[in-house]
């Protein structure tokens, strides 16, 4: 890590040390807002930011987010969870209380397409990306260089569909090592087993190269060009084990005609791949998601 990158997150930490957020969903019923600002303003913290939405206000699903800061958050933080549990059990809420100064640790797995990668690389060294990097993990040895340099461990371990479960057992044997929150799939060529995703529900962030449903599976850039598509796009989702049926997190378009071959179309989607992942990545580190069914709502 370089000097900027650091001073940038211990700045982060610093600033953001009182600070946390409710990520919350409920059925729908009177009284819940009133009940969340009544909780923080009796432990002296203030609301700076409140988003809410409802399915059907009579019956729905109700859901929130409210960043607020509280003095002293560090000590508090055991006495505000223990005293909303009544809340939460009152309103049948299914509910996190997560520190803004806690950063999340994420790995990021690659295949040989390094331009997702490269993104995140980017944003984590400009500053913008608030996360802890914590490795790489490719069945490619060719993002190694790139990676090291910044100080980031690297992992090789080749991946196919014949050895699958032993891949995996290396691979969740170092995401408990390394105490990872949540994963990255940036053009990782890989399909994960059931068992893999189940222990990371809604934890794993995959990239998509079309605009979904549009071209599920594999090659959707010549399968795009064979029907002769005017626009093309890319798709961040939650993984499930429905192959590219996960809850969908951000998605964008691009503009191709009868010029651009499936080689055009793939540059193209490229750029599109790198910013929605990049986009999808930093609304999860924000907190900014929650999960219903398989949809998200994103404030």
């Amino acid at each position: 890590m370089n000097h900027y990158m650091k001073e940038s997150i211990d700045q982060f930490k610093e600033a953001h040390l009182n600070k946390a957020r409710f990520l919350i969903k409920c059925p729908d019923q009177p009284g819940i807002v009133a009940a969340i600002s009544e909780f923080l303003y009796n432990h002296d913290a203030n609301i700076i930011a409140s988003d809410q939405y409802t399915i059907n206000p009579e019956g729905g699903q109700f859901f929130m987010r409210v960043e607020f800061e509280c003095p002293d958050l560090n000590t508090k933080a055991a006495i505000l969870e223990a005293e909303f549990q009544p809340i939460a059990t009152q309103f049948d809420m299914d509910w996190k209380l997560l520190y803004v100064s806690q950063l999340k640790n994420m790995a990021i797995f690659v295949s040989n397409e390094p331009h997702c990668l490269l993104e995140l690389l980017w944003e984590y060294q400009s500053g913008d990306l608030m996360a802890n990097i914590a490795l790489v993990i490719s069945n490619h040895e060719s993002s190694r260089e790139t990676v090291e340099a910044l100080g980031i461990p690297f992992y090789y371990i080749p991946a196919n569909k014949s050895i699958r479960k032993e891949v995996e057992k290396k691979q969740l044997e170092l995401m408990e090592t390394y105490q990872i929150d949540f994963i990255i799939l940036a053009r990782y060529m890989q399909i994960l087993t059931s068992d893999f995703v189940d222990k990371y529900k809604s934890q794993i962030i995959n990239i998509h190269h079309s605009f979904l449903p549009a071209f599920v599976g594999a090659k959707p850039y010549e399968r795009a060009y064979q029907r002769g598509v005017k626009m093309i796009g890319a798709t961040s989702h939650y993984v499930t084990n429905d192959l590219d049926e996960g809850p969908i997190i951000e998605q964008d378009i691009g503009r191709v005609d009868h010029r651009d071959n499936s080689k055009d179309m793939k540059k193209i989607g490229q750029t599109i791949e790198r910013t929605v992942l990049a986009k999808a990545v930093k609304w999860h580190l924000d907190d900014r998601i929650i999960v219903h069914d398989n949809k998200t709502i994103v404030f």
